[in-house]
């Protein structure tokens, strides 16, 4: 059990069925541990250690490694929105069988492969865990792009706060957006607000 503890504390509190059979350790011991308390469910096949806070991005990534968090939850980790997600929005590749991804309530985008690792970064959750999500070039064309009405609630204060700040890469966003169909919609907002 202290194996299965240490696999947790080193996944910033979570541990996956995966990682314990991967480690050896049968997978009874984790039900061995739910009843003994130590360890909650999370989602089908993650679980938390019982006095660690849950980090829902953290789960939802250990859970689907495919996906790379995009759209508004990107936005959100990125610090680029206030609006706290009312439901994860994953990116995966085309081919992918995305079934379970659907019904566990991720809201689920799919891009070609050529494009696929366009501005994949790593994030820190607000737990100050690391998770796949795009950066924030990416991010602001994939919600720009987005299949819906493009929210200006979100979309306009972003790309305020985005040519406010003196990290911007303006090259990069173009570059990007030219390679996702979208450096028309990015120029007219640039022209905007530069």
């Amino acid at each position: 059990m202290q194996a299965i503890i240490d696999l947790a504390k080193a996944n910033g509190g979570l541990v996956t069925t995966s990682q314990v059979v991967g480690a050896g350790i049968p997978r009874a011991r984790i039900s061995d541990m739910v009843r003994a308390g130590e360890l909650e469910r999370v989602q089908r096949g993650v679980y938390c250690l019982a006095d660690a806070w849950e980090d829902e991005f953290l789960a939802t990534q250990l859970r689907f490694p495919k996906g790379i968090f995009s759209d508004g939850t990107a936005l959100f980790l990125h610090g680029y929105t206030d609006r706290t997600p009312l439901y994860l929005t994953m990116t995966f590749p085309r081919s992918y069988r995305a079934t379970k991804v659907r019904e566990s309530g991720v809201e689920v985008r799919t891009c070609a492969d050529e494009v696929l690792d366009l501005g994949l970064a790593t994030v820190r959750t607000s737990y100050g865990n690391e998770v796949r999500a795009y950066d924030l070039e990416r991010t602001l064309c994939d919600v720009v792009r987005g299949r819906r009405v493009v929210d200006v609630q979100v979309v306009n204060p972003a790309m305020r706060q985005y040519v406010r700040n003196s990290a911007r890469d303006v090259q990069k966003l173009l570059g990007y957006a030219r390679a996702l169909g979208v450096e028309k919609k990015i120029r007219n907002y640039l022209e905007v607000l530069l």
